[in-house]
């Protein structure tokens, strides 16, 4: 009988400060957004924007299968080989590096590379979700590509899907799969109780859709304005009275008034003794606390 390959050992949750990477965090989210609009504009419209998402996968963020005439293909940033990858099911492929150049020129490389597979997509050229928006063809300020940084946060996105994945088998209600929104930069999961939410009045359409249901929703996020690192977040919306003053675990997690989200860093999740099981205890009492407040039906919603 042939051995069983041996699994790596658990490493260290890497470093990620905020800092040191900012640069390459803002050119890498313009980027993503490019490659996800695209998924965007081919894909059938799913429930709570579902088909807008990125997923980890074994070298970095793919679209999956994205439908195209009676083919597929899909886009991959590969964040071992520092590549993009564009690949189809009728035969060529085309790849080119990732490197530092402009959100810009990244654009340009990237459209005529889809042009050349024989795919013609036009998508919406401005940013979303974030301050001063330019458009993709114009930002020549977004420009870095640190490879180091690129790969930690990527091997930070494979430790939070596995764990977010533990989390989420333990939920039989309808819940979301654990996705990276390339919108807001942040890898979740979301469950529903079931129940419709109340109208959002003056809501854009895409919260409306987003927020159509109640949900409790968690996540990872790399930081930004007043947030200075990276940290994994959980809210219920609506959200029920008194959840702000829930207690949750563990003793470094804090509700935000502002973001109305309980918050907890992710160094306080790394340097603890078991990130997972630290990372799991957030998860389930910020669940609880928004649960048991909505009064969710939770005998027959979770798994027991």
């Amino acid at each position: 009988m042939a051995a069983l390959p041996t699994l790596p050992n658990p490493r260290p949750w890497p470093e990620l400060p905020l800092e040191a990477w900012q640069d390459t965090y803002a050119t890498l989210h313009m980027w993503t957004q490019i490659v996800g609009k695209v998924r965007l504009a081919l894909s059938p419209r799913i429930n709570h924007w579902w088909e807008v998402p990125l997923y980890v996968n074994a070298r970095g963020l793919t679209t999956s299968a994205i439908p195209y005439g009676d083919g597929i293909f899909e886009i991959q940033f590969d964040f071992i080989d520092h590549t993009l990858i564009i690949q189809t099911n009728w035969g060529p492929s085309k790849t080119f590096p990732l490197k530092p150049q402009s959100v810009a020129n990244f654009h340009v490389e990237f459209m005529a590379a889809l042009r050349t597979l024989g795919i013609e997509v036009k998508i919406w050229t401005m940013p979303v979700e974030v301050p001063d928006p330019v458009r993709f063809e114009s930002d020549t300020q977004h420009a870095s590509y640190d490879r180091e940084y690129a790969h930690r946060f990527w091997q930070i996105l494979i430790l939070c899907e596995n764990v977010f994945a533990e989390f989420r088998a333990k939920f039989i209600g309808k819940d979301s799969p654990v996705h990276f929104f390339w919108g807001s930069f942040d890898l979740c999961v979301t469950r529903f109780s079931g129940r419709r939410a109340p109208e959002r009045v003056g809501a854009d359409s895409i919260t409306r859709e987003a927020y159509s249901h109640e949900v409790i929703s968690a996540g990872f996020w790399p930081g930004g304005g007043d947030i200075k690192g990276p940290a994994f977040y959980a809210y219920a919306a609506p959200e029920p009275a008194g959840f702000a003053e829930q207690k949750v675990e563990p003793v470094e997690a804090f509700y935000h008034p502002q973001l109305h989200e309980f918050l907890l860093m992710y160094d306080d999740v790394r340097r603890a003794a078991s990130p997972r099981e630290t990372l799991l205890s957030f998860l389930q009492s910020t669940y609880e606390a928004g649960a048991n407040l909505a009064r969710w039906d939770r005998k027959e919603l979770e798994r027991h």
